[in-house]
């Protein structure tokens, strides 16, 4: 693994795997919910702080969720840094684990959840959607169902699952909403950039 896609991925399993040693990391680097959140048997009492906005999106709620991030990034983030220059991959990435973050503060306030985020999935949704942007013609095959479609409408029908997820409420446990606000973000960002060139 080498360039900015490959740190990344590094720095994500480092983490796991001290994740996995020292468990109450979660408490004060997992993105809370505004406001405190007692959790019993815990001196500490969870809350927001500021470093939460990066931290949570190098924590994993287990093995398969790490695996399937990192699959991901690797699989699509190459391609994206390799168009798009090590500086630019990385302040997208960044971009995209923010307003994922922000999205999702947003809806806990909302629906008054109390439970933390954890994960690099709005980072990899917004690789994703750059990918679409930047290759919309190049097929990619799905394992199930093994149907070969252009880039472009594998990232719409992801999106549009994702939604549909957030809005009724399916698999819980989710943060569908923070996918969404990575895609959100890296949006914005490359739409900065095409206006910029422009």
């Amino acid at each position: 693994m080498r360039g900015t896609n490959g740190i990344l991925i590094a720095i994500n399993i480092a983490v796991y795997i001290l994740q996995s040693q020292q468990p109450e990391l979660l408490l004060p680097l997992a993105l809370w919910p505004l406001g405190a959140h007692p959790v019993p048997g815990i001196a500490w009492v969870p809350h927001f702080e500021p470093w939460q906005l990066l931290t949570y999106a190098f924590l994993h709620g287990g093995l398969a969720h790490v695996g399937l991030n990192m699959f991901a990034l690797w699989m699509f983030g190459r391609d994206c840094e390799r168009a798009l220059g090590a500086r630019r991959y990385l302040m997208l990435y960044v971009a995209a684990v923010l307003s994922a973050a922000i999205v999702q503060l947003a809806v806990a306030a909302i629906s008054r959840s109390a439970y933390p985020t954890v994960g690099a999935s709005g980072g990899v949704f917004g690789v994703l959607l750059a990918y679409a942007v930047l290759f919309p013609t190049r097929r990619i095959v799905l394992l199930f169902p093994p149907i070969p479609m252009p880039a472009w409408l594998f990232v719409t029908i992801y999106g549009l699952i994702e939604l549909a997820n957030g809005v009724l409420g399916t698999n819980a446990g989710v943060a569908h909403f923070a996918h969404l606000g990575g895609m959100l973000g890296a949006g914005l960002v490359l739409w900065r950039w095409y206006r910029a060139a422009r």
